[in-house]
This record gives structure tokens, sequence and C-alpha cells, in this order.
């Protein structure tokens, strides 16, 4: 029996990267995947990949998770359709790199849009049905710019969005103890996907040659990130609340080092 099994776990941004990798794992281990994506193609692989392998899995797609009536009504159904939701996965997020002074309100709006806003409208309308549930898992993504500056890499928007998920992940921890639903954080650091490959570890980027300054050495994969998404959403972190697991090789933890 998987670590997920009959669980209704709803994982967002599902169109690639570390979304479609948690899909896969989720599916693999019992639960029944209920996704979302801007990307309709990719969701739609997704959906595919999973189903292929014998795993359970539906989609909506194309999802803007800035719209609060559709990511209303995306939840509801997934509730309604199996019974109520264990799980929100809160994975999806879009961000703009820029230094303070390059930044322009469109911009950071943009940013905490796609890394805030998004993150909320989803907890807010999933907590009534986690309530009814009697409890349950929600995660929020950090990220290491969350918890620390950065000399290479100029993102005063992304460092505000990723440092509100981190407080936002203790406020809803309490918030939710006393429904019994524990809210947790994963904060990645380079993770190799589609987005990271294109941005931050392009050839011209100054931060391509990061995995030197990395203590293990290497970038990070999205399996990685998501097999600590499992542990924290299943019950094998029963007594855990309000953590932020930073997954970055120990990146954060030593100085010097460009980050």
């Amino acid at each position: 029996m998987g670590r997920l099994h009959g669980k209704v776990a709803l994982i967002t941004g599902t169109g690639s990267g570390q979304g479609r990798t948690a899909a896969r794992l989720f599916a693999a281990e019992g639960a029944i995947v209920v996704g979302c994506d801007l990307d309709q193609d990719g969701a739609a692989e997704t959906v595919e990949m999973v189903r292929s392998s014998g795993g359970t899995m539906s989609s909506t797609h194309p999802l803007d998770l800035g719209d609060e009536a559709s990511v209303q009504a995306w939840i509801d159904a997934a509730a309604d359709a199996h019974g109520g939701i264990d799980i929100l996965y809160n994975n999806a997020a879009a961000t703009r790199f820029s230094p303070l002074t390059e930044t322009s309100y469109e911009d950071w709006s943009f940013t905490l849009r796609n890394e805030l806003d998004i993150v909320f409208l989803a907890t807010k309308h999933a907590w009534p049905h986690l309530i009814a549930r009697g409890g349950g898992s929600v995660l929020l993504v950090g990220s290491t710019a969350g918890i620390t500056g950065s000399v290479t890499n100029h993102r005063i928007a992304h460092t505000a969005g990723k440092g509100g998920i981190v407080a936002m992940t203790r406020q809803l921890a309490a918030e939710g103890a006393a429904h019994g639903i524990r809210v947790n954080c994963v904060s990645p650091g380079m993770i190799e996907t589609p987005a990271s490959t294109r941005t931050l570890l392009a050839e011209d980027h100054p931060m391509r040659t990061i995995a030197r300054a990395i203590p293990l050495g290497r970038i990070g994969t999205p399996d990685e990130v998501a097999r600590c998404a499992l542990f924290l959403l299943s019950e094998e972190s029963s007594y855990v609340t309000g953590a932020n697991l930073v997954v970055d090789g120990g990146w954060s933890t030593v100085l010097p080092g460009a980050n």
C-alpha cells in the first residue's frame, strides 16, 4: 500500500517541472491526483504519463490560479467528485528577476500575484474542505530566496514573495492546528527544471557555475524536492507543522559562497 493510498491530492502547476514530478510520484504512492496548469499541452501530457503508469489523475487546464472564481470552482469540483480533499500542494509559481532599481511596479505585482496571491486563493478555498475532512496537509513552496539575500541574482520581488510564503506557512500552521490541518513549507535551492535552465543556469547568467558553491557539489533534481514534499504531506510527518524544510544541498548553510 502506498504512502498516500486513497488520499485526494490537489497539486497546482502540474504541466512540467516539479509539479509534474510530484504528480507522478504521488500517484505512484496511491493518491488520487487532481492537477491544474495554464499550459494545456503540458498538463494533458502529465495526465497521460500518470494514467499510462497505472495512476489516477485528472486535470483542469488552462486554469489561472489568480482568478478566484476559477480556483474555487476547481477545488469545489475536486471535492465533489472525490468526496473531499486531503492534500493541497501549492507548487505553482512564476517570477521575474531584477534588482530594485530596475523592477517596475508591473514586475513587482506580477511576481507577488504569482507567488503569494495564488497560494492564498487556493489555500483559502481548500480550507473548508480540509476542515470538513477532519484535517489534512497543506504544503507551500518557498525558496532559499526567502531566507537569504543574493549578490549574484538580483531578485527583490522574488525574495519578498518567497519570504512571505515562509511567513504564511507559520501563520497557517497556527490557524490550522485546531482543525487537524498541518501546514509546512519546502524551500528548494537550485533545482534543474525547464525554467531554471532557461534563466539562472543559462550560459550568460552569473549563477551558471553555482554548483561549485554548493556543499554537495551539484544542482538538485525535481525528484529530490518531490520526495521531501511526499514526506511532509504524508502521515510520516504527523507531528510536523509550521516547518520550512530547505532542500538545497547545504547551499544556504555555508559562507562564503555565491548565492
